[in-house]
């Protein structure tokens, strides 16, 4: 079990190389975060009748945005060891599966998303990329690169469902007359 303990494992090597792709996530998704701030500013001064929805919209993909942010982050710091990173990843991936998971199950949730469309996009997609995040945890313990792949591959799905979130909520706002909902 040598390479549980060994600091100077292959593993800071790779994550150096990865540096790149987590300071492009991270940015991305403080910026976005920063951005649905500007989108529930103009919310609030249209008065939506029913504002509670747009928590029921909203956290969730503050949640994921902040998970890209949080994971790119954690996978920032040096002389990080494979223990580390893993539970790094698998803990806040296992969090994003708990959440996911949560959400599914509370029926006054679900029944507050519009559609079967929605209930995947804010919900199913999540909790099938935070399972890669999760996976891609485990597998770094064998095998470095592809474990790293994988959470990027969850990291990216993360990203890429929460801008579509985003643009989701967005429309909808912009689309509805002041005072309607």
């Amino acid at each position: 079990m040598m390479y549980l303990t060994d600091p100077m494992s292959e593993l800071e090597p790779l994550l150096d190389r990865w540096t790149t792709f987590y300071v492009i996530m991270s940015g991305a998704a403080a910026a976005l975060i920063g951005l649905l701030f500007v989108v529930v500013t103009f919310a609030a001064e249209r008065r939506l009748k029913e504002a509670g929805r747009i928590r029921i919209y909203l956290t969730p993909t503050v949640i994921y945005f902040s998970s890209v942010l949080c994971l790119a982050t954690l996978l920032t710091f040096p002389n990080h060891t494979r223990l580390t990173a893993t539970v790094c990843i698998c803990l806040l991936g296992g969090f994003g599966l708990f959440y996911s998971g949560a959400l599914f199950a509370r029926r006054d949730i679900r029944k507050s998303y519009q559609d079967l469309h929605d209930l995947m996009a804010y919900v199913g997609l999540p909790f099938a990329a935070y399972g890669l995040v999760v996976w891609g945890g485990v597998l770094l313990l064998e095998d470095t690169q592809r474990g790293l792949t994988l959470v990027a591959a969850g990291m990216v799905s993360l990203l890429a469902i929460a801008i579509r979130n985003s643009w989701a909520i967005t429309v909808d706002i912009v689309s509805t007359p002041g005072g309607q909902h």
